[in-house]
């Protein structure tokens, strides 16, 4: 197989010059029949490292994926580009799932999509498999999503731990392994769990340049700083905890003039499929869901994704954030939390439960407790958000990166020592008289509140009433939000909550550790911001030309009822604005353009490009 014959097929099929950074490698490895694993981020381009080499190895590559949703995405895009693919699933009826079954041991198709359960059936194993190992070939057993194969990963799968069985059932087809997000622990298992040969690891960089993170503590302007991002434009993601505040949150949009749609488990299946359809095909603007919704999507364009609730994990933050920006192209990451998404997790947590026994399931809850903490950490932190989430995979990075809110619009530190030791010796004070109370009236005690509990409970006489009296109500919360998220202070989940000292508590009162507080944030001067969030050309001219193609990728989408993005990218409409191509020739250069794109789209999109950039001559 030689250099250029590979870079042929990636011209001419996949419509690219050349590989994005870590692709080669892969492709080559994937090309020699070694077994692999391969950790790409998303927007990296990791299904073209086993699609390529599906065309150009012989037989038959079959790639496990977790969810019907993904497949029929993959071979649809796949089927516009001209690539010979196929999936079988429970939404084929007898006689289709018949049909592509002959096709496939005619040799028609040369890759196989199917979901783990499918593959693991004793009746495809040795019927379909078993024929076409015997007929056509099999190239190789590429696992898609591979982090389901891990009970460490964020979506483990049961049934993914079970897919040895066909490495041993066929030795010598190569397995390839493929997932986005993977810890150097989950790494390991996934090569132990499939039984990996002698397998090419190749980890590429976690970070995604065109992504701008954000996080912002939520209060009254939360949610009007919400409207204003969707009112400017662009498909996006909102994720919340609960299905509760998902349709809330939907409704609310919906009434202020949003396109926006509910997507979480109480749905039924049909009304969560048709959701995603319109989401998907840009007839709606924004999905308002849990993280129940993402996985099942390749939709490149999401321009934004916010979560209005604090995420269960950075594992999860990432890849739940990770799907705006798939085309590479300027996105935002926007997370707010408050004190009620802490209390809302912990309730969460304290669910983990043996389901037959009720036991608390102790390790579970340990585990989710640790992973809650390190999302506290992230959120407060006054450091590169880019540093944090790389460190967390195993990467370093050199701060400022440009593109994060802690590196753009750096919060000025101050030291609020002071004020964390007398509300620390204001619920020791309490504790010594064997009592407990939350944080609001912890708070008025200090401020020096005369209220009738306060004179009731005989509390004016405490030595910490009134000795924040100079600070104000917001001032104070601010202090004991940082103490609880910093785990200097305790605050209980039974019932009425309640604030405890604890170890780090006395720390802080000995004068041992210090409170820093990260406040408002100010404009840095001079700040390179590597992730750009306007969606824009470089002249009002451009960005109507880029309007144009966008419409007619809609029309043609319709009428091939397809989701606009399998016509084309926004960076490959990106392209043609800049470019501005008017013959076939040049129209074949712009990324994304392959042989059948060519044949299927040049004509059109040349015509209206001609047509905008060369008016009518005057009569």
């Amino acid at each position: 197989m030689t250099a250029d014959h590979v870079a042929e097929t990636l011209k001419h099929r996949f419509g690219f010059d050349a590989f994005r950074p870590g692709q080669e490698a892969v492709v080559r490895d994937a090309l020699a029949g070694r077994d692999l694993l391969a950790i790409m981020p998303t927007g990296g381009g990791k299904s073209l490292c086993f699609q390529l080499p599906a065309l150009l190895r012989p037989g038959v590559t079959l790639v496990v994926s977790p969810l019907i949703a993904l497949m029929q995405d993959q071979v649809r895009l796949l089927d516009d580009m001209g690539i010979p693919a196929t999936f079988l699933n429970s939404s084929l009826d007898g006689a289709e799932n018949a049909r592509r079954q002959r096709a496939l041991l005619a040799g028609e198709f040369r890759l196989l999509y199917l979901a783990p359960e499918r593959l693991l059936m004793p009746e495809f194993v040795n019927g379909l498999l078993t024929e076409l190992a015997g007929s056509v070939g099999l190239s190789a057993l590429t696992i898609d999503e591979a982090h389901c194969v891990s009970e460490w990963g964020h979506d483990f799968r049961p049934e993914y731990r079970q897919i040895r069985r066909i490495r041993e059932y066929l030795p010598e087809m190569p397995c390839w392994a493929f997932t986005a997000t993977a810890t150097e622990r989950v790494r390991g298992d996934i090569v132990a769990q499939l039984g990996l040969r002698d397998a090419a690891v190749h980890v590429a960089s976690f970070d995604r340049p065109n992504l701008y993170y954000a996080v912002k503590f939520k209060d009254k302007h939360s949610y009007p700083e919400l409207l204003q991002q969707a009112r400017s434009g662009g498909s996006g993601i909102i994720y919340c905890l609960s299905r509760k505040r998902v349709e809330e949150l939907a409704g609310r949009l919906q009434a202020d003039g949003i396109d926006a749609l509910p997507y979480h488990a109480g749905l039924d299946g049909e009304t969560r499929r048709i959701h995603q359809d319109r989401y998907i095909r840009d007839d709606v603007q924004v999905m308002v869901a849990t993280i129940a919704f993402g996985m099942g999507i390749n939709k490149p364009d999401v321009r934004w994704v916010t979560h209005f609730d604090l995420p269960r994990t950075i594992e999860g933050y990432y890849q739940e954030a990770g799907r705006a920006g798939r085309d590479n192209l300027p996105s935002r990451c926007t997370l707010y939390f408050g004190a009620g998404d802490i209390h809302t997790a912990e309730f969460l947590i304290a669910q983990k439960r043996d389901p037959e026994t009720g036991e608390a399931l102790e390790a579970e809850q340990r585990i989710a407790r640790q992973q809650l903490r390190q999302v506290l950490d992230y959120a407060e932190a006054t450091e590169c958000r880019r540093s944090i989430q790389l460190r967390y995979f195993g990467e370093t990075f050199q701060p400022p990166c440009g593109a994060c809110d802690n590196c753009c619009e750096p919060r000025t530190v101050e030291d609020r020592t002071l004020e964390a030791q007398q509300l620390l010796s204001c619920v020791a004070r309490l504790a010594q008289r064997g009592q407990r109370f939350g944080g609001s009236y912890i708070i008025d005690l200090l401020r020096g509140a005369d209220t009738d509990k306060i004179r009731r409970n005989g509390h004016t006489d405490l030595s910490t009433y009134g000795i924040g009296a100079s600070r104000s109500q917001d001032d104070w919360r601010i202090v004991l939000r940082a103490l609880l998220h910093q785990g200097l202070l305790t605050e209980s989940h039974d019932g009425f909550p309640v604030l405890q000292l604890n170890a780090d508590s006395r720390s802080v009162l000995r004068g041992e550790r210090q409170l820093q507080l990260a406040l408002a944030p100010r404009p840095a001067r001079g700040q390179r911001r590597r992730g750009k969030t306007v969606e824009s050309g470089d002249s009002p001219a451009n960005d109507a030309l880029f309007e144009e193609l966008r419409s007619l990728r809609k029309q043609l989408a319709v009428e091939r009822n397809v989701p606009p993005y399998v016509v084309f990218s926004d960076a490959s409409l990106r392209a043609m604005v800049q470019s501005q191509p008017r013959t076939p020739e040049q129209f074949a250069q712009i990324p994304g353009v392959g042989d059948r794109k060519l044949a299927e789209y040049g004509d059109v999109f040349t015509a209206l490009i001609r047509e905008y950039a060369e008016p009518p001559t005057p009569t």
